[in-house]
C-alpha cells in the first residue's frame, strides 16, 4: 500500500469513527477517556524507552536543549499527561449544550446547538504529550482525529498512542477514533492537506515552516499560531519588584514554549531602575540581552565577567532590527526603551504576533488602555505571560493557541473543538 493509499484509508477509517463518536454518550466518552489513562501508565515502561530512542536520535543531530527539553519525558511527566487526561474525563462535556433557542410567530422553534467537527487532522512537532492532549480533546468533543508527529518523537508517538487505542478499545469505542500516521515523510503533510472530503479542519502545531507548509496546501480551515513573539511592557507606574519577579517568569522558566517571552519594552523614566533589578536578574540567570542603545548603556554595568566565563551568553549586545520580530525559544531577550504607552502598544502591533502581551504597571488607567488596545488572543495587566495554557485556564489539556480570530482564538480546549447546527421543529409551517 501506498504512502497516499494507507493516509486515505485514514480518512475513511476515521470519517467512520466520527459518526459513531457523535452518538455517544458523555458517559461512554469518559469510560474511554479513563481507560486511555489507566494504558498510559500501564505502558510506562514501553513509552519511556521509546522516548530514550528519540532524546538518543535528538542529541546525536544537535537539536538544541530547549528542543530536548520539550521532548524528553519521564515518570513524572508521564503521570502528569494521566492527569490530564483524567482531568478532561471530570470536565463538562459542551456537546449537546443549546447554545440558543427561540420561537418564530409562524410557531416554528430553533435551537443552535453545539455539535462535533467531526474528523480534525493535527500535524505537531517535538512534544509528544501533544499525541494524548490532541487524542483525549478531540474524542471527548466526539471528533475522530487522525495525528501526525515530527521525527524527533515518532517513536515516542507511537508508543502513547498504541496506549491511547487501547484504552479506547476497553472502553468499546471506535479504534480509528485516534489514528496516528506511523511516518515522517513530509509528503504525509501535503497528502493530509488534500483530504478535505475526510477531514473537516487541520491544527498545526510546530515552527513557521510547518505551519507554512500547512497553510499553503491545505483545502479545508487551518486553526494556527504563527509565533510566539510575547512582550512585557514596563510602565512608568510599574512595581519594579513585581517587575522583577514577572519577567523572570516568563523568561526564564521554560524559554522554549511560545507563552515565553521575546521581548521587554522599558518606559524611559524607569529604565534606571529597571537595569538594577530586573536586568540584572536576567543577566545573572544567563540570560543573554539584546538591546537598543539606551537599555545597552543602561545594562552594561551589570555584566558580570564571572557570570559570562560560566555562560558566555549572559551579556547584553546591540540589538538588531530583526531581534524584535523573533521567536528566540531560547535564553535570549530583546529590550527597548520606549517613551509612553502608545509607543509601546505600537511596537507590539507592529512586531508581535499576537499570542500574548502583558503590561506592569500600577496604574489602573493605563492598563485599561493597554487591554482594549493591543490586539493580541490574550493580553494581560501584573501576570506572567506563562498562564496562556489550557491547563491554567482550567480547560484542562489544549489543542493549540490559536493567534486567529475565526474559529478559535487563545488556548484551544473543549468548546474551541465543537462547532454548531440549528435544529427546527415545526408542525406544517411552509414559507409564504
Amino acid at each position: 500500500m501506498t504512502l497516499t493509499d494507507q493516509i486515505l484509508d485514514f480518512g475513511r477509517r476515521a470519517r467512520a469513527a466520527a459518526r459513531q463518536l457523535r452518538l455517544c454518550t458523555t458517559e461512554q466518552k469518559n469510560a474511554g477517556i479513563r481507560a486511555m489513562a489507566d494504558e498510559l501508565l500501564a505502558a510506562e515502561t514501553e513509552i519511556l524507552a521509546a522516548n530514550a530512542q528519540d532524546l538518543e536520535k535528538a542529541k546525536a543531530n544537535g537539536l538544541s536543549g530547549a528542543m530536548l527539553e520539550r521532548l524528553k519525558l519521564d515518570s513524572k511527566r508521564l503521570a502528569a499527561m494521566a492527569d490530564g487526561v483524567r482531568q478532561v474525563a471530570d470536565l463538562p462535556d459542551p456537546v449537546g449544550e443549546i447554545i440558543r433557542e427561540w420561537t418564530r410567530p409562524n410557531g416554528l422553534h430553533i435551537e443552535k446547538k453545539r455539535v462535533p467537527i467531526g474528523v480534525i487532522g493535527i500535524i505537531y512537532e517535538s512534544r509528544p504529550n501533544v499525541t494524548s492532549d490532541a487524542a483525549v480533546l478531540c474524542l471527548k468533543t466526539g471528533n475522530a482525529t487522525i495525528l501526525r508527529g515530527g521525527s524527533e518523537s515518532i517513536a515516542s508517538n507511537v508508543a502513547i498512542a498504541a496506549a491511547l487505542s487501547r484504552g479506547c478499545a476497553r472502553a468499546g469505542l471506535p479504534a480509528a477514533a485516534i489514528l496516528l500516521i506511523p511516518v515522517t515523510d513530509r509528503e504525509a503533510v501535503r497528502i493530509l492537506c488534500g483530504m478535505d472530503q475526510f477531514l473537516d479542519c487541520i491544527v498545526p502545531r510546530g515552527g513557521k515552516g510547518l505551519i507554512e507548509i500547512v497553510v499553503e496546501h491545505a483545502r479545508m480551515p487551518v486553526i494556527k499560531h504563527y509565533d510566539g513573539i510575547c512582550a512585557m511592557y514596563v510602565d512608568k507606574a510599574a512595581d519594579l519588584a513585581m517587575a522583577e519577579s514577572l519577567i523572570l517568569n516568563a523568561k526564564v522558566q521554560r524559554p522554549g514554549v511560545c507563552n515565553a517571552i521575546e521581548t521587554v519594552l522599558v518606559h524611559s523614566a524607569v529604565l534606571e531602575t529597571f537595569a538594577a533589578t530586573a536586568g540584572r536578574a536576567l543577566l545573572k540567570n544567563g540570560v543573554q540581552l539584546r538591546c537598543d542603545d539606551l537599555s545597552l548603556a543602561a545594562l552594561a554595568p551589570f555584566n558580570n565577567p564571572q557570570s559570562a566565563i560560566r555562560n558566555p551568553q549572559s551579556l547584553t549586545v546591540p540589538a538588531k532590527p530583526e531581534d524584535y520580530r523573533t521567536e528566540f525559544l531560547d535564553l535570549i531577550l530583546a529590550i527597548k526603551v520606549v517613551d509612553s504607552l502608545d509607543a509601546a502598544i505600537a511596537h507590539i502591533e507592529a512586531n508581535g504576533s499576537h499570542h500574548s502581551d502583558c503590561i506592569i504597571t500600577a496604574d489602573e488607567s493605563a492598563a485599561s488602555h493597554f487591554l482594549a488596545e493591543v490586539d493580541s488572543a490574550t493580553v494581560y495587566w501584573n501576570a506572567s505571560t506563562r498562564f496562556t495554557d489550557g491547563g491554567e485556564f482550567g480547560f484542562g489539556a489544549e489543542i493549540g493557541i490559536s493567534t486567529d480570530k475565526l474559529h478559535a482564538r487563545g488556548p484551544m480546549g473543549l468548546e474551541e473543538l465543537t462547532t454548531y447546527k440549528y435544529l427546527l421543529r415545526g408542525t406544517g409551517q411552509v414559507r409564504l
